[in-house]
């Protein structure tokens, strides 16, 4: 079937199951002195809300602006909503979500850079009332402005005749015309024609693969989870969050205990807080003092790391946020930022800040004194140690910011900045601590160059996931194991003395710490070297390519998906007679990939999916362009594969996270709810068999 066909009845589907959209948005552009502003006034029918610009882990769909065209502008800053958004636990999510009621205006600033102004895009937002949700809708704008000096005793700024949101401004010639909102006058609903339905006659039988579905709600399974012997089967919103607040802040403080240790923190403990005390008045008042002093010394560290986490947030914007984990410009460039930090860290550069600056402000400190002296201390801190701080926050940054959590930087930053002031207050509290501080030695190199081999690991999680979702194929499983195993060994090799990098001293006696960590790692590289021929790795499956790129196997018990294309999927399906399990899934998703590597390999389960279920695995951000993109109804525009397959699970289903499991007969109706991630097979495995028993209501055993 061709796919231009097919998504060109879709679009027909989306206009009519879209005819009466709850939420109502005219797009504006308004330019003046020298700023330009594109406005979206947003209407909502009450009883429904549209959620806000933030980034929710597992949660609905933000506010997002995507730009296709710009000429004479530069945005400042990112998309803003006003007023305030409410925050609210929704249980449909299981998370706190932000969102607005009545009335919302979405608007994002530019600076005017030329003498006409062209900007063409979308605007994409989600929309819930207490039962259901509508699939992300976007509304598509395009303008053109000449900017001209205003004229006295005229509008600063006269719209041009004929533009899309105002009488006077015209539709950027060759652009696609801006589509009426569904639900307003412009486009009413079918007279005599139901309301989200889509009509067989006009649309085909293959449309009703597509039609929307009723999937059993979070309540509705749990209930049914204590009738049947407690079964944990939840749905996509009861997904683990190891991207939560406490997991980034966790790793900010781990960071910063790393960096404490590095030779460019750890010598300067003793020394500033000996200042603090020293410089304090004999006796009680002075010791008082001098403990304050390191407190505030203490927190003016945590202030300026946590602004630096707030710039960074502002910097990208929860929309690059949320486009990191599977964009392949942004995890090349981590990749290449994190080589880069691990060869400074091996030693063959340093990365430093011109040494004038800690000299200006150190001086400033001295010359200020009181709590803004202190302050700039604190500052001085940080720009003096950049050059072994600086690669701990880039890594740092690097992570939180690719889980897609709208203050991750901030909250990893906090952790960083609390594990690097805690020892200069409670050095201070108890002086007597400093005496049973190890003394500074190449110790704190051997944390450096360990560092770097870590950073290394990492750097090549990103850049697979960038050869994933571009499917280029530099980086299949077995390549990617082959320079993890070189790594660790090198690693091994490094910590038991075998060679020493030039910047450091040979090590004459090996301290039995490394000898550990060096044994500890040489088992490592042991254990991944079966993975070279199809050994599953579930310890590290999270960070390994999916099985499906591996050419070395000596045995196979890897479950293939029959198909990656729906509706081939499902014709197979209905001529051999078995339901369908759709696998929505992701080549950017750590937990698709647990659940293929712990779940699926089970023999039980493996022989359901392999013998009894046609399997259909569609990659949501697979980036393969499309024959032509294609404009539904409702305005949005599919330009890749993982936009068809997005829609297809947003607007069938209602869902939107990864892994996402459902069971469907021949006619596209769900069997027996959905199911997200989870790894005791046990309940996977009576998730299959309840799905079986629906599809085969005759018999037991569902064949």
């Amino acid at each position: 079937m061709k796919v231009n066909i097919l998504l060109g009845l879709l679009s027909l589907t989306t206009l009519l199951s879209h005819a009466q959209n709850p939420v109502e948005v005219k797009p504006d552009f308004v330019v003046r002195d020298g700023k330009a502003t594109l406005v979206f006034d947003a209407t909502i029918e009450r009883g429904w809300h549209v959620y806000s610009v933030e980034v929710v882990e597992n949660g609905p769909t933000p506010a997002s602006l995507t730009v296709e065209r710009m000429e004479g502008l530069r945005p400042i800053g990112g998309l803003k909503a006003a007023p305030r958004a409410v925050r609210h636990y929704e249980d449909m999510f299981g998370t706190e979500v932000y969102y607005h009621e009545d009335k919302v205006t979405f608007t994002q600033d530019y600076e005017v850079t030329g003498e006409e102004c062209v900007i063409e895009g979308f605007l994409e937002y989600g929309a819930c009332n207490d039962v259901s949700c509508i699939p992300p809708t976007s509304v598509e704008f395009g303008f053109r402005r000449k900017v001209e000096p205003a004229i006295p005793g005229s509008p600063a700024n006269p719209a041009i005749p004929g533009s899309p949101g105002s009488p006077a401004n015209p539709a950027i010639p060759g652009s696609p015309a801006i589509p009426a909102n569904p639900g307003s006058p412009a486009n009413p609903a079918i007279p005599g024609e139901p309301a989200n339905t889509a009509r067989p006659d006009s649309l085909g039988a293959a449309s009703a693969l597509w039609a929307p579905v009723k999937v059993v709600t979070y309540e509705e399974l749990v209930k049914r989870s204590k009738q049947d012997s407690d079964v944990n089967k939840t749905d996509d919103v009861n997904g683990e969050n190891s991207q939560s607040p406490w997991h980034i802040f966790l790793l900010g403080l781990l960071g910063g205990l790393v960096a404490l240790v590095t030779p460019c923190v750890w010598p300067i403990i003793p020394m500033t807080v000996s200042y603090f005390l020293k410089n304090a008045k004999a006796g009680p008042e002075g010791r008082r003092k001098g403990v304050k002093d390191a407190i505030i010394y203490g927190i003016s560290i945590i202030v300026i790391y946590l602004v630096l986490g707030l710039i960074v947030t502002a910097v990208f914007g929860a929309n690059a946020l949320n486009a990191l984990s599977t964009n392949a410009v942004f995890n090349i460039f981590f990749f290449l930022l994190l080589v880069f930090f691990a060869l400074s860290f091996f030693g063959f550069f340093e990365i430093t800040l011109p040494s004038s600056w800690s000299t200006k402000v150190d001086k400033k400190a001295d010359d200020v004194g009181g709590f803004l002296g202190i302050f700039l201390m604190a500052f001085t801190l940080t720009l003096v140690s950049f050059s072994c701080t600086g690669p701990i926050i880039g890594f740092l940054l690097v992570e939180v910011s690719s889980m897609s959590r709208i203050l991750g930087p901030a909250i990893g930053m906090f952790g960083f900045a609390l594990a690097l002031a805690l020892p200069f207050a409670l050095f201070a509290m108890f002086p007597g601590w400093l005496r049973q501080m190890p003394k500074s030695g190449n110790w704190m190199n051997t944390v450096k160059v360990v560092l770097a081999f870590i950073e290394l690991f990492f750097a090549l999680k990103f850049l697979s996931v960038a050869d994933m979702a571009y499917q280029w194929h530099i980086l299949d499983r077995e390549v990617f194991l082959i320079i993890w195993i070189l790594i660790a060994l090198a690693l091994s090799l490094y910590l038991v003395g075998v060679y020493h990098f030039p910047n450091e001293e040979r090590v004459r006696k090996v301290h039995w710490v490394r000898w550990v960590l060096g044994i500890c790692s040489f088992a490592f590289a042991l254990y991944m070297i079966p993975g070279l021929w199809g050994n599953n790795l579930k310890a590290i499956s999270a960070f390994t390519p999916p099985m499906s790129t591996q050419h070395w196997r000596l045995v196979d018990n890897e479950v293939k998906p029959q198909f990656h294309d729906y509706e081939e999927g499902m014709a197979y399906a209905k001529t051999v007679g078995k339901p369908v399990l759709i696998d929505f899934t992701g080549y950017g998703c750590v937990n698709c990939r647990k659940m293929e590597a712990t779940v699926w390999t089970d023999p039980d389960v493996q022989e359901r999916l392999t013998g009894q279920f046609v399997l259909i695995q569609l990659f949501v951000d697979d980036k393969t362009p499309l024959d032509e993109t294609v404009v539904l109804g409702d305005g949005r525009k599919l330009r890749t594969v993982g936009d068809k397959w997005s829609y297809l699970q947003s607007s069938k289903f209602g869902a939107q996270t990864q892994p996402f499991y459902v069971i469907l007969d021949h006619e596209g109706r769900v069997m027996d709810g959905s199911y997200s991630f989870d790894e005791e097979p046990l309940h996977f495995l009576r998730f299959l068999n309840d799905g079986l028993n629906s599809f085969y209501p005759s018999t037991d055993e569902g064949h």
